[in-house]
């Protein structure tokens, strides 16, 4: 069976490789839904609140983990994900251009 270390290298794994295939796309739908004159800032927007979300993210799921243990801070990180998600399936538009 796995050892501890194992499983935490194996999800590190998954997280990269997930971050790898979702990322460029992110970027790509921003840019194709911006006006090229403001893709640049836009851009830079998008990545100030994502980069945020990092540290911020760390830091809220360290406060949870003191004070409701590690399963409670990923399940409700987990919540935060799935949440982002149905904001964007509900408020995001479909941008087909012909």
């Amino acid at each position: 069976m796995f050892s501890t270390f194992a499983w935490f290298v194996s999800a590190a794994v998954l997280l990269g490789v997930g971050t790898a295939m979702v990322y460029p796309s992110l970027l790509a739908a921003i840019g194709d839904v911006v006006n090229p004159v403001w893709r640049a800032s836009t851009v830079g927007v998008y990545r100030l609140w994502r980069d945020m979300g990092y540290a911020f993210g760390a830091l809220l799921s360290g406060v949870m983990a003191d004070a409701f243990g590690v399963a409670s801070a990923i399940g409700f990180i987990a919540f935060l994900a799935f949440m982002s998600g149905v904001v964007v399936a509900f408020r995001f538009k479909d941008q087909v251009r012909s």
